[in-house]
């Protein structure tokens, strides 16, 4: 019997807390680190940060991604969307199985978000073909994010088999709840939370979330749990509370 795995989805806000005053990464890596997830979809992860990690003592030199690989002993890939002079950011994948397909889509529509889906393939043990794992983080305003569920359904359509199973996941922004028309029904994704609790979780601000912004999409997969993570520690973590949805092929 092929084996389930457990992935996760949190956007890390850029290894701080909510109102950026305290470094958080490495409480972030604990924590994710508890979860014993298989494959981690990240947003907001920083690569670099000259400034912050001049005036901050414990703001750390290490791109964020290594620090949490490190924690978990992952295999990580990392998509940058926003550069500038002395910082970027971007997604990030984490996994505890070898990656085997690194391209970074770049899906940005204006020039304030700088936005991108990070696309890697994961052989989990035991299945007899990879699963696709597309990390997003998509924009603020609406009429952004419908350009950003076209330019998805085109890369998807495009590039990856519609026979591959295959995980969508990340921040949406989606506080309208428009995406699992606008791209779940359009590339036949279902919504795990959904699909397993009927409704969709609320994920952000994380200390009273009212907002339901972060999503975990899957094609060809059987969904055998979803879960929200709150209460402590990820109160005190990032803005937003992570997810996690447990699969197996169909």
């Amino acid at each position: 019997m092929t084996l389930p795995i457990t992935v996760s989805t949190y956007n890390i806000h850029k290894g701080m807390s909510p109102l950026n005053r305290k470094v958080q990464i490495a409480g972030m890596a604990a924590a994710l680190d508890s979860l014993k997830s298989d494959i981690l979809f990240l947003q907001e992860v920083q690569g670099l940060h000259l400034a912050r990690e001049a005036k901050l003592p414990d703001f750390p030199a290490a791109p964020h991604y290594d620090i949490i690989a490190e924690r978990l002993d992952f295999h990580t890939s990392y998509g940058r969307n926003a550069v500038f002079p002395q910082k970027h950011h971007g997604n990030a994948i984490l996994s505890r199985l070898p990656i085997r397909e690194r391209r970074n889509l770049n899906i940005t529509v204006n020039r304030l978000e700088k936005r991108g889906v990070l696309h890697c393939e994961i052989l989990p043990e035991g299945w007899d073909v990879p699963i696709v794992c597309l990390c997003a983080h998509l924009n603020l305003l609406e009429r952004d994010r419908v350009k950003q569920y076209v330019a998805i359904f085109e890369y998807v359509t495009t590039y990856i088999s519609p026979d591959a199973p295959l995980i969508l996941a990340g921040d949406f922004n989606d506080w309208r709840h428009k995406s699992p028309l606008n791209i779940g029904l359009a590339l036949g994704l279902t919504e795990v939370f959904l699909d397993k609790r009927g409704s969709l979780p609320k994920t952000f601000p994380a200390r009273l979330p009212v907002l339901s912004l972060d999503r975990i999409y899957t094609r060809h997969l059987e969904i055998l749990d979803a879960r929200l993570h709150s209460g402590e520690p990820w109160l005190y973590l990032s803005d937003h509370l992570p997810l996690s949805a447990t699969v197996r092929p169909r």
